[in-house]
């Protein structure tokens, strides 16, 4: 019995040189692995480097970004690219045009002085999508800004449609141009298929929506006015758009 394992322990030990030696030899076709170590770092450096071309152009933006305090964010939303996955395709679009609200002293937000099943969300941590339903057919786009129990929201008013402008319009409806699309928070909630089950998801996971830097900087002028179309607040200057751009409400604040 002795005899016989060590006999088997031989032909193992010779094996496994053979076995090396063949896949080492320049004209094996078994590669080497060392020549396999080499051929994966090749394609893992490749894989960095592509990822790190698009990682600031196409994630979502971090949660320290809506942290910040509300007045910020709706100014540095502008430019900023909403992404929309829905049924199966993405549509994009620049923020031209936003109104910041806040729960402890502007009686037009939502949040002022209360919590309620309708805005509870504003008062989760900044990031956070609160949509809300207006005129019994729309639906509005708001943005939760600063720490957890705060209220404050950025209204996103109006983009500049990029990507899947054929898709939104057929879920907008007819319009006279493409700066109809949407030029008006319902319009635009309206070409991007946003409706209520978005609320509540987190911007920096970009599972269904979410907001990610362009993929160039681009330089303009901010224009800040009162906000439109309200009862209460009406004084407060906290709506922000991009000058001159042609995407953006129509109205008699612009001039």
């Amino acid at each position: 019995m002795f005899k016989f394992m060590k006999a088997n322990s031989k032909t193992k030990d010779r094996d496994e040189q053979l076995f090396k030696s063949k896949i080492n030899h320049p004209r094996s076709k078994n590669p080497n692995p060392s020549s396999l170590y080499s051929i994966n770092s090749f394609f893992s450096i490749l894989h960095l480097i592509f990822y790190k071309l698009l990682a600031d152009k196409s994630l979502p933006l971090k949660r320290k970004f809506y942290l910040q305090d509300t007045l910020t964010v709706s100014k540095e939303l502008l430019g900023k690219i909403i992404v929309r996955k829905t049924g199966g395709k993405i549509l994009t679009a620049k923020i031209v045009e936003t109104e910041a609200y806040f729960g402890d002293h502007d009686p037009a937000c939502h949040a002022y002085r209360k919590i309620t099943e309708r805005n509870k969300i504003m008062y989760e941590t900044g990031g956070m999508v609160y949509v809300y339903f207006i005129y019994g057919n729309y639906y509005c786009l708001n943005v939760v800004c600063e720490d957890k129990g705060i209220g404050n929201a950025v209204l996103i008013r109006a983009a500049e449609p990029l990507k899947g402008i054929n898709e939104m319009k057929k879920l907008r409806g007819p319009v006279k141009n493409d700066h109809e699309l949407a030029n008006g928070p319902a319009k635009l909630c309206l070409s991007l298929n946003i409706d209520k089950s978005l609320y509540g998801e987190d911007l920096t996971t970009g599972k269904n929506i979410f907001i990610s830097k362009p993929s160039e900087k681009e330089k303009f002028n901010i224009v800040v006015t009162k906000r439109i179309g309200l009862n209460v607040g009406v004084d407060l200057p906290y709506r922000f758009f991009i000058k001159d751009n042609p995407y953006v409400t129509k109205h008699k604040f612009n001039n």
